[in-house]
């Protein structure tokens, strides 16, 4: 081990690390300033057991209903040999589909190592060397991405090859599109998970000497149509969230900068004290927003520590009072009960016009 990993191995403790997947790596660039959350996934800290054992339990995730849910519509989408699923693919990128696909289901039995040898060599194969090819769809290949040195296995729905001469990732979701709109919330969380599975889909190809350009920044989200099972599918870019993907995944990869500004006695042990942990981790710099709330597990727990602070506001307001941390100091300022330090000049002038239009609106002496 290296000098890095055996201190990753000891701000964890003797538990073993978790695992990332699609969803957590895509959580990561939902904060990518979060000193504190960058080095717990560095070290494969189980952040939700971190979370209960502090006292903050996450309070988010997938209901059992809306995994069956989603498991069913997955299933009705993928019948018949995906016969449905190829048409809505290929009308929604504007080609012919042919006859049937070649159906290829990589979801089997076998083990870790069998199913990624097959799925690199299956989806190798299916580079486009032509155009009289047959398109070919891969039900759950199994991926590959390096996390802080670690190597992660995903899986897609499905991977579309030789449809418009190209690589397309496909995912399913249970969530409807209605009138021709989704929650714009939900389809932002599919885009990443999606970027997930193009960026490690393009570092096969690249590995194999292929071009990784094949793999298309265009993926496509089937969902239900309104209020029904029926399927409709929708292109959605993901070129923004890979260069947001790449940027945190090397800022991960560069964990001895962060680990030099991390006390030596700093651990996220969760068989620890819980004040211990609480101690510890009010000494590596969080960085929370309520949009932490939705992706993060230890965000009830920054957010509670960060009561009082502008941070707390949300980014914007942060943003806009850079260099004023509390709360406090923004009311002093704003009353001019204090005189602002050269930073603070022109927040402070901000937060004085904002107090005159106030009172002006309230109709009390400013």
């Amino acid at each position: 081990m290296t000098s890095s990993e055996q201190r990753l191995a000891a701000i964890r403790g003797d538990v073993a690390p978790r695992r990332h997947n699609a969803r957590t790596i895509a959580a990561l660039t939902g904060n990518p300033g979060c000193t504190r959350r960058a080095v717990l996934d560095g070290a494969g800290v189980d952040k939700p057991r971190l979370a209960e054992r502090i006292g903050f339990p996450a309070r988010f995730g997938q209901s059992r209903f809306a995994i069956t849910r989603g498991n069913a519509f997955e299933a009705q989408v993928k019948a018949d040999g995906g016969a449905d699923l190829l048409r809505l693919v290929a009308e929604r990128l504007g080609v012919e589909p042919g006859d049937r696909a070649e159906w290829t289901d990589l979801d089997g039995g076998a083990d870790l190592p069998d199913r990624h040898a097959r799925s690199r060599e299956l989806l190798t194969a299916a580079v486009p060397t032509g155009s009289d090819q047959p398109a070919a769809l891969f039900d759950h290949p199994l991926l590959g991405l390096d996390i802080a040195g670690t190597r992660v296995n995903l899986e897609p729905d499905l991977v579309a090859a030789r449809l418009a001469g190209r690589f397309h990732v496909v995912e399913v979701k249970s969530f409807p599109v209605i009138d021709g709109q989704a929650d714009p919330a939900k389809v932002s969380a599919a885009a990443i998970q999606s970027a997930v599975y193009v960026l490690a889909l393009r570092d096969l190809l690249a590995d194999a000497g292929h071009d990784p350009e094949l793999v298309s920044h265009e993926v496509v989200l089937v969902c239900p149509r309104d209020f029904t099972n029926q399927p409709v599918a929708s292109l959605v870019d993901v070129r923004k969230q890979l260069l947001v993907l790449r940027r945190q995944l090397a800022r991960t990869a560069r964990l001895d900068d962060l680990l030099a500004a991390v006390p030596q006695d700093f651990t996220a042990d969760v068989t620890a004290d819980p004040a211990t942990l609480i101690d510890a981790l009010s000494k590596v710099a969080a960085r929370y927003a309520p949009e932490c709330l939705a992706a993060c597990e230890l965000a009830y727990y920054c957010r509670h520590e960060a009561r009082g602070h502008t941070g707390a506001l949300g980014r914007p307001v942060r943003e806009a009072l850079g260099g004023v941390a509390t709360v406090a100091e923004v009311l002093a300022l704003a009353d001019g009960e204090r005189a602002p330090e050269p930073e603070q000049t022109e927040a402070a002038a901000l937060l004085r016009a904002a107090a005159r239009l106030r009172a002006d609106a309230l109709g009390v002496p400013a």
